[in-house]
């Protein structure tokens, strides 16, 4: 039987400062993950599995080395986190898989159904690929040479899921240890040394055209020959955390790491195919530059806010519209802004200090340093300022409009003419701009230009 390494976010050194993870209700996420960690690990070891505990000392890329450097084919690796969100109402447990891995998937599965069996008060937020999260990607999922998994067991800003996980701290253990007990005999169902590898071949196609050479299939994640990745003109030399193995003397990349090189990747398992598209729609010098067009229509931009919030449009049902407006008067990439709304309201759910009445879709602030954020008379007002802060930041142009936007004069005009330059401006967050980005490609993903 295969081992079974566990991870608890955060506590290990990040910045130079120790990394808590979130903090709420007088508590970090750090100090609640390594709790639970402890108690599963106890759990594992009383049902004869043979368990690693990650070092808490250790960063997020410090984690990922440790467990690579040890890991054997048949092991498999978890890592779990507590969540926080602006509204304390967000609620529920939920797995990330590396993205097109439906082999991944189905363990996630297994995962979140051992612990919802055990705590049913806690909501379902079900499995989801790595590329819903955040970032767009988790490194834990992605750089993980053996079978990964990184699971939200609660949210930590919510009090109910808080009090869940502090009352019922071993229910919480025994249901995840009863998914990472099904998990790995999936994996590894049989015991003794592990034996070399052997892969299974898979077809490759490209752009609609069947490509002479095959890939492999480890773990579930299709990977494609490196020859491949050098005729699509990708260069891989500044990206050091693409995984490649090299098998029978051949190296072999991970395809769906090509999607930060604007490669579509899908599986077709039924003819075994991994399939990349690299004629991308959208003009590449656009995907992040806020002065630029826009690429996506109303219909696709209200399908995407549906899929992600079914009520979304109940009170704001032009805001699509709206977007594609107020942006195309200001030269603004009504995509980017669009989206950059999506990371700010949760898909217009709001929450925090930023009620959906006031109109506020951006986070913007108001003047004169009181505690109330901006307010704006119609939807139509809110989407305008929006757009005139993002002029302000991208563009030394002047606005076509009348200002709405009350802190537009406290901007240095040009000074952030791309998403990334966002970070640490419009938020202190400096992944911020990353969220964006990332929130852009599942845009287009949806609706099929990427």
């Amino acid at each position: 039987m295969g081992r079974i390494f566990i991870s608890a976010a955060h506590g290990g050194r990040e910045a130079g400062g120790t990394d808590p993870g979130s903090i709420a209700g007088g508590t970090t996420e750090a100090r609640e993950m390594i709790l639970l960690r402890d108690l599963i690990v106890t759990e594992l070891r009383s049902r004869s599995f043979e368990v690693l505990s990650v070092p808490d000392d250790l960063s997020a890329a410090g984690t990922i080395a440790w467990i690579n450097s040890r890991g054997r084919r048949g092991d498999i690796a978890l890592e779990i986190h507590a969540d926080s969100a602006s509204s304390p109402s967000v609620r529920g447990a939920s797995v990330f898989y590396i993205a097109g891995n439906n082999e991944r998937k189905s363990n996630s599965e297994l995962l979140l159904v051992g612990l919802l069996r055990r705590v049913p008060q806690l909501p379902n937020r079900g499995v989801q690929p790595d590329t819903n999260s955040g970032l767009g990607s988790l490194a834990f999922c992605r750089q993980i040479a053996i079978a990964s998994l990184l699971m939200q067991v609660a949210f930590l800003s919510s009090p109910e899921d808080r009090a869940l996980l502090q009352n019922r701290r071993r229910d919480f253990a025994l249901g995840i240890a009863d998914g990472l007990a099904s998990w790995s005999r999936v994996i590894d169902p049989t015991p003794g040394t592990p034996a070399d590898p052997t892969y299974p071949a898979i077809n490759i196609n490209i752009n609609g055209q069947n490509y002479a050479e095959q890939g492999i299939l480890v773990n579930g994640n299709a990977y494609i020959p490196v020859d491949l990745v050098d005729r699509l003109r990708i260069d891989l030399s500044q990206a050091p955390n693409v995984n490649r193995i090299t098998y029978r003397r051949v190296v072999y990349v991970k395809a769906v790491e090509l999607r930060d090189f604007n490669i579509s990747v899908s599986w077709d398992a039924a003819t075994r195919t991994v399939n990349l598209r690299s004629n991308l729609i959208v003009c590449p010098g656009q995907i992040n530059r806020i002065m630029s067009n826009g690429s996506t229509s109303e219909v696709q931009m209200q399908i995407f806010l549906r899929n992600n919030n079914e009520n979304a449009l109940s009170q704001f049902p032009d805001i699509p519209k709206l977007y594609r407006e107020e942006a195309g008067i200001e030269g603004v990439n009504y995509d980017i802004a669009f989206c950059q709304m999506c990371v700010e309201t949760g898909f217009l759910r709001f929450g925090g200090d930023i009620r959906a009445e006031q109109n506020n879709f951006a986070g913007l602030g108001s003047i004169g340093g009181g505690r109330e954020t901006a307010s704006f008379l119609s939807a139509r007002i809110g989407v305008r300022a929006h757009i005139q802060h993002l002029k302000a930041y991208a563009s030394l142009e002047p606005l076509v409009n009348e200002v709405v936007d009350p802190r537009f004069r406290f901007v240095t005009r040009g000074v952030a003419s791309l998403i990334e330059q966002l970070s640490g401006r419009w938020s202190a967050d400096l992944d911020y701009g990353t969220k964006i980005t990332a929130m852009v490609k599942r845009l287009y993903e949806s609706a099929g230009l990427l």
